[in-house]
C-alpha cells in the first residue's frame, strides 16, 4: 500500500485521530532531570557525544538544531498505525497529505502545514540566560522566530531541580550599555550576566509567555512549552552551573557578517520588554478555568493572551465519560489516568518508557474531529485522568487578555 494510501486508512480507522509515537530529543549541554518518565538506562540512547535526552516533542514537524550528528528524522514526531513499532508515517507527511482535512482550512491556507510543536524540557540545572529572535530576524538566517508558553505541571514535577527560579529580561535600571560591556568580555570572564537580570521563583500549575526578543533563562522545573516551529537560540550567559558557553552559542543566530558584532545582537532584543517594569503582570499566565467545568471535568486555559500558540489542561474525574468539543485542531499528551480517548482504548499516561517503545498518552486530533467533540473516558476508579493540549493560532476560544 502506497503512503498516501496508509495515511489516509490510518487516519479513517482513528476517526479523525491520529496516536502518535513518542519522540525524544537529545542535548549535548546541561543535566538531564530524568522526570521525562524514560526507562533509567535510555537516556544516552543517541550516544554519549550526542549528550542525554532532555526533551520530548509533541506534534512535531521540527528538526532540531543539534549539529552535524543530528539525525534526518530526529524531533520528528511519527505516527502509529498499528502495534507494531515499525509500522508508522511521519506526522509532518500526514500534514502535507491530508492537508486542510487534518489541520483545518485556515492553517493549511495561511501556513500549509501544522505551525506549531509543544515539548516537555527536563532540565535538572537551570539554562542560560537567551532569546528568540523575531521573525524577520530569524529569517536572516533561513529560520522561524519563536514565541513560546510554559506550564508548570504538578504531574511531572517530583523534585525541583538545582534552581527552580526562572529570570526574566533585565532589571528596569539596566542600561544597554550595562549588558554591551558584558558581551564584549563574553570570551574574557563569567560575566553573570543575571546579575542584571529579575528572578521569579517557579509556581507548580501556573506558567508564562515568552515572547520574542525576550532574554529568559529558565529554572530547573519540567516544563511543558508549546511554541512556535523553530529551534533557534541566542545565548548571553557563559558559564551556567559551571558549565562554559562559547561565544558561537551567542553568535548562532546572526548572518555571517554579523557574527561578533555585538550591536547587531542587541538590536534583535526587544529592549522595552526587556526591561518592562510590569513584566509579571503581563507576561505571567495563571490558569484560566472554562466556563463548561463540571462536576464531571474540569478544563482550564494554561496557555493563552498571545497571537500565535494556546493550551488547555482537562481534567476527567474518575469514573466519568464526557465529550469535548474544540473549534481548532489540536495536540495533546496525558500525564495522569487512563481510560479512551475517542477510538482508541488503551489511552494511559506514561509511567516508564524504553527508548522506542510505543505508548498511549500521545495524540492529534484533527479539526473537524476536535469541532464533533471527542469522547473521553476515565477508567479509574480513583484517580484523574488529566491532559494537556496544544492548539495553534486559531482556537478562537482563548482568552485574550489577563485576569
Amino acid at each position: 500500500m502506497r503512503k498516501a494510501e496508509i495515511i489516509k486508512a490510518t487516519f479513517k480507522t482513528g476517526d479523525g485521530i491520529f496516536r502518535l509515537i513518542p519522540n525524544f530529543v537529545p542535548r549535548n549541554f546541561a543535566k538531564p532531570g530524568y522526570r521525562l518518565r524514560l526507562h533509567p538506562d535510555d537516556y544516552f540512547a543517541f550516544g554519549i557525544s550526542r549528550g542525554a535526552i532532555k526533551e520530548r516533542w509533541f506534534s512535531s514537524i521540527v528538526r532540531p538544531l543539534n549539529g552535524p550528528e543530528t539525525l534526518i528524522d530526529e524531533g520528528l514526531s511519527y505516527v502509529s498505525v498499528s502495534g507494531n513499532s515499525k509500522d508508522k508515517f511521519l506526522f509532518k507527511d500526514a500534514c502535507d497529505i491530508l492537508g486542510k482535512e487534518l489541520i483545518g482550512e485556515e492553517l493549511y491556507l495561511k501556513y500549509g502545514t501544522w505551525p506549531i510543536f509543544a515539548k516537555f524540557f527536563d532540565y535538572g540545572t537551570p539554562l542560560y540566560h537567551h532569546f528568540h529572535p523575531n521573525e524577520e530576524a530569524a529569517s536572516q538566517v533561513g529560520m522561524h522566530g519563536k514565541p513560546e508558553s510554559y506550564y508548570f505541571p504538578k504531574q511531572l514535577n517530583n523534585y525541583l531541580g538545582e534552581l527552580p527560579v526562572t529570570y526574566f529580561g533585565f532589571d528596569p535600571i539596566v542600561s544597554k550599555e550595562d549588558v554591551r560591556q558584558r558581551l564584549i568580555d563574553y570570551d574574557k570572564r563569567d560575566i553573570r550576566i543575571t546579575e542584571l537580570s529579575r528572578a521569579y521563583r517557579i509556581e507548580l500549575g501556573t506558567g508564562w509567555y515568552t515572547p520574542t526578543g525576550v532574554l529568559h533563562a529558565p529554572g530547573s522545573i519540567l516544563t511543558y512549552e508549546p511554541q512556535w516551529n523553530s529551534d533557534i537560540a541566542s545565548a548571553y550567559e557563559n558559564v551556567v552551573s559551571g558549565e562554559v558557553f562559547l561565544r558561537k552559542h551567542l553568535n548562532g543566530i546572526c548572518p555571517e557578517d554579523k557574527k561578533n558584532d555585538v550591536d547587531y545582537i542587541l538590536s534583535m532584543l526587544d529592549w522595552e520588554k526587556n526591561v518592562d517594569p510590569d513584566y509579571k503582570r503581563k507576561y505571567f499566565r495563571p490558569p484560566i478555568e472554562c466556563v463548561d467545568s463540571d462536576n464531571c471535568h474540569i478544563e482550564r486555559w494554561i496557555c493563552y493572551a498571545n497571537p500565535y500558540i494556546s493550551a488547555k489542561e482537562l481534567t476527567v474525574m474518575p469514573r466519568c465519560t464526557v465529550t469535548i468539543h474544540d473549534n481548532a485542531a489540536y495536540g495533546c499528551v496525558i500525564i495522569q489516568g487512563h481510560g479512551s480517548f475517542g477510538v482508541f482504548n488503551d489511552a494511559e499516561s506514561a509511567t516508564i518508557l524504553k527508548f522506542g517503545q510505543l505508548s498511549g498518552d500521545e495524540y492529534f486530533v484533527s479539526e473537524d474531529a476536535a469541532k464533533n467533540g471527542v469522547t473521553i473516558s476515565n477508567a479509574s476508579k480513583w484517580e484523574p485522568m488529566v491532559i494537556l493540549k496544544h492548539f495553534g493560532p486559531n482556537n478562537l476560544d482563548m482568552p485574550t487578555t489577563v485576569k
